[in-house]
């Protein structure tokens, strides 16, 4: 029993040698070398491309906010007006296998906005960094998000824009354009400056404060689920009724012109120490 049990052994390892092509077989890959070879989130963040965004980490979170709204390999993201957020986002899907699309102002509607989209697009136009960023347009009265042809979002997100659609009559449209531009179970994910729900809500967004109970009403009307909000972003200093509404804090920090009955009063530094606004994080899904 011994000897036929070697020689099956001997014939084993001579076809082994055989399918190696005489050299010593490649163990695959196990899961722990495969999730070793991503590129962190951390280390994104921690890049020193990112040394001046990072100094508002503290107020926008970055990593526990994408994380949030689920954003990572693999994924098809679009981001609505993109700024800060790219050099977080881009880089992190382009070294996972996921996708970014930047999806700015419609080319065309004045010379302004065209500067804009030309210097973002030259910011971000290194695709070793950022990768093949693809590109979108949203404004009021523009069509669907996506040109016929692009594939859907897995993810949709949206930094601090709510009260501008309200501002300009169609907060609605926007979310119902969001929903038509996600596959079925893609997120939408929005964080805005949070107003109260005990505060009377300006319908023009006016103060830059938006109630979550109202950006619900409008994702609910366009067929969103909601899944969950988070207070990673939340200030508890902010009391949100400020004279210059959101824009008193920082990092814009509005100011009274001097002589003013508002500059009599006024304590910038009182204002400097609250620090960015109190902001809802609020996660929607397109059912499937």
């Amino acid at each position: 029993m011994r000897l036929h049990t070697t020689f099956i052994a001997l014939l084993a390892a001579t076809a082994l040698t055989a399918c190696s092509g005489g050299g010593k077989a490649d163990a695959p890959e196990t899961q722990t070398e495969a999730v070793a070879k991503t590129v962190s989130l951390n280390s994104v963040l921690t890049h020193p491309r990112r040394a001046d965004d990072a100094k508002r980490d503290k107020f926008r979170n970055p990593k526990e906010t994408l994380e949030f709204f689920e954003v990572g390999p693999g994924k098809r993201v679009g981001e609505i007006w993109p700024g800060w957020y790219t050099k977080a986002t881009a880089p992190y899907l382009a070294a996972n296998g996921g996708e970014y699309v930047a999806i700015l102002y419609p080319e065309g509607i004045n010379e302004r906005l065209d500067k804009r989209i030309e210097a973002y697009k030259d910011s971000y136009s290194d695709a070793e960094v950022y990768g093949d960023i693809e590109y979108a347009a949203f404004l009021k009265d523009s069509g669907p998000i996506l040109a016929e042809g692009q594939e859907k979002l897995d993810v949709l997100v949206t930094y601090r824009n709510v009260h501008n659609w309200m501002g300009g009559d169609y907060a609605q449209d926007a979310f119902n354009r969001f929903y038509d531009a996600l596959k079925p179970g893609g997120i939408l994910g929005v964080v805005e400056h949070r107003l109260p729900e005990t505060a009377v809500q300006n319908p023009k967004g006016a103060t830059g404060y938006v109630q979550e109970s109202y950006m619900k009403d409008l994702a609910k009307r366009a067929g969103f689920e909601f899944v969950a909000s988070s207070e990673i972003n939340a200030n508890p200093k902010d009391t949100a009724d400020h004279p210059f509404g959101v824009w008193t804090l920082p990092p814009r920090s509005r100011l009274p012109a001097e002589g003013t009955v508002e500059a009599e009063d006024f304590n910038a530094e009182a204002y400097k120490n609250i620090g960015e606004s109190d902001r809802a994080t609020l996660k929607f899904r397109k059912p499937k």
